[in-house]
């Protein structure tokens, strides 16, 4: 642990504040790797502690806040961490950065199984971090998890993430696309999620370079109308998905009509889009007939 006098600390904190810098991004800063959360630095000034200890030492904290601003580096990638639920997931530029919105997806996919004990297998699609996948096996622990990614160092990070949180053997990793790489389980799949890339060009075209710059474009763009891999991951559902067996998508908020259109043509019923907690239509979702 490193050791600084608070009033550095804090004079370091009200200089950026000042500068009117995004004072959110210094906050995820020094809990990722300095080790103090926002209610600690709370605590700091009410106890008027004379010293702070950190994980790191003040001059590199410095330097990787620079590194952000400089850069425009999105700060969970300056960290190689972010938190997502109750979980702090390592990434590299490999993988997406896992968003807020995203979080509910595990939500969805335990209540629409309805059991946390019963045996099911499920598949995430383009598991990136392995966010999405490690999740659902630490809350629904009798589950198998098949988890898919097209990259093969994206993958590396989703293992890593597994060891670190579960001691369990219950999500197997694949490389592949989609569902490629799970042919022995054709038939057998209870329940399939996917956040796959559906940003569509003219809005990709558009990000902000903090995004075009360092997030994998893989992982984001859906070609001409962000439909393009959606499309591949419905037509080969019914190949893998037990008879009733269910498929949940995020999307573009414009997008659940074609998707729920596409559903049907394949075979879906039950169609239903579903809110994210800002309130725009994040998740589709569909029952194999």
């Amino acid at each position: 642990m490193h050791e600084i006098p608070t009033k550095d600390l804090f004079l370091w904190i009200a200089d950026i504040q000042n500068s009117r810098k995004d004072i959110d991004d210094l906050y995820i800063l020094l809990d990722l790797l300095g080790g103090i959360s926002k209610s600690d630095l709370l605590l700091l000034k009410i106890n008027s502690q004379e010293k702070v200890y950190l994980k790191i030492d003040f001059l590199s904290l410095k330097k990787k806040w620079l590194e952000h601003v400089q850069l425009s580096k999105p700060i969970q990638y300056v960290c190689g961490s972010s938190y997502w639920r109750n979980f702090k997931f390592d990434i590299t530029s490999d993988v997406l950065i896992p968003r807020v919105e995203t979080e509910q997806i595990v939500e969805i996919a335990s209540d629409i199984v309805g059991i946390k004990e019963k045996k099911i297998i499920f598949a995430d699609l383009g598991t990136g971090s392995g966010a999405i996948a490690i999740s659902l096996a630490l809350k629904c622990t009798k589950w198998k998890g098949l988890a898919t990614d097209i990259d093969i160092n994206a993958l590396q990070i989703a293992k890593k993430n597994y060891k670190k949180f579960s001691l369990n053997s219950n999500v197997n990793f694949y490389c592949g696309n989609w569902w490629k790489p799970l042919t022995h389980y054709a038939g057998m799949i209870n329940l399939a999620i996917s956040n796959p890339p559906y940003i569509p060009r003219i809005v990709y075209e558009r990000l902000p370079s903090s995004v075009i710059d360092f997030e994998p474009k893989k992982a984001l763009y859906g070609g001409e109308d962000g439909l393009s891999h959606i499309k591949q991951i419905i037509l080969d559902a019914p190949k893998f998905l037990v008879k009733g067996g269910w498929l949940i998508l995020e999307n573009h908020f414009d997008q659940s009509k074609k998707i729920k259109n596409l559903l049907r043509k394949y075979g879906f019923d039950s169609l239903k889009t579903i809110n994210d907690t800002f309130g725009i239509g994040r998740f589709t979702i569909g029952r194999y007939k």
